[in-house]
């Protein structure tokens, strides 16, 4: 049996996957945290999450919670990702992150941090986004440079960062088939009048919306025809049961920084 503790258990991921982590077999949960001064704090997991009891009362204070060989499970914020990450990496943990919106230097410090302790970071725990992922470059390179590449991205109103992970990696994955650099050719939204599209931007939309689960097409443009790749998240599920199928690869992983294309044996 294999420990988990679950970050932001009483947000909309954290709560999906303290219900199904009672499904697992091989997985159970021992720890619960969320942000200081949450409502939350001191209530067991399990009703929080609407589910049966578990005797795992929401914390505050991740010392004595992410002890070695445990594995972290986090949908957050980057701030607080890290930390957790740094005390992980000094007690001996394990980690599946699935926060978005790190910069540059932050993910530069995911990438030290993963040298001491197992992280699997990935901006979409789902099965399908990922094979999306494999799928989108081999698209780029067979249709080419006539081709306009442009990438919406719909979420929740709730969602903070923009625009999402998913969409960013999307982006990038197009921009290394076409040996583009994604700094110089993205272009994030459009307004007024930015002038004739040019060949070589990437366009990146971003739409709040509702609840929406998440939701992202690539659409590949030329005159005369337009081929769209579409993934649709009917709820958080999808997510859930991709962090932990994550948890459990992670489990027995050496050191070192991971995604679920590793998972997936998409590499």
């Amino acid at each position: 049996m294999t420990d988990v503790v679950v970050a932001g258990a009483a947000g909309r991921m954290g709560s999906r996957l303290v219900a199904l982590l009672q499904e697992a077999r091989d997985l159970r949960l021992v720890g619960a945290l969320e942000a200081p001064g949450h409502p939350a704090l001191l209530k067991d997991a399990g009703e929080v999450a609407g589910a049966p009891r578990l005797n795992v009362a929401i914390t505050s204070d991740p010392e004595g919670v992410l002890t070695k060989d445990r594995i972290l499970i986090e949908f957050s914020v980057p701030e607080a990702s890290l930390a957790h990450l740094r005390l992980l990496a000094r007690e001996g943990g394990r980690a599946v992150i699935g926060t978005t919106g790190f910069s540059t230097a932050q993910k530069d410090e995911v990438e030290r941090l993963a040298e001491q302790v197992p992280i699997l970071l990935s901006p979409n725990m789902s099965v399908a986004v990922n094979v999306a992922f494999r799928v989108l470059a081999d698209i780029a390179r067979l249709l080419g440079v006539d081709y306009d590449v442009e990438i919406t991205e719909t979420h929740h109103r709730f969602k903070k960062d923009a625009p999402s992970g998913t969409a960013l990696r999307m982006a990038e994955v197009v921009a290394e088939a076409l040996g583009r650099d994604l700094a110089k050719t993205a272009v994030y939204g459009r307004h007024g009048l930015p002038g004739e599209r040019t060949r070589q931007e990437i366009g990146v939309l971003s739409l709040r919306s509702g609840d929406v689960a998440g939701e992202h097409t690539v659409s590949f443009g030329a005159l005369g025809e337009r081929l769209e790749l579409t993934h649709r998240a009917h709820n958080r599920d999808t997510f859930a049961r991709g962090a932990l199928r994550a948890a459990r690869f992670i489990a027995t992983a050496p050191a070192g920084l991971y995604s679920m294309q590793d998972v997936l044996r998409l590499t």
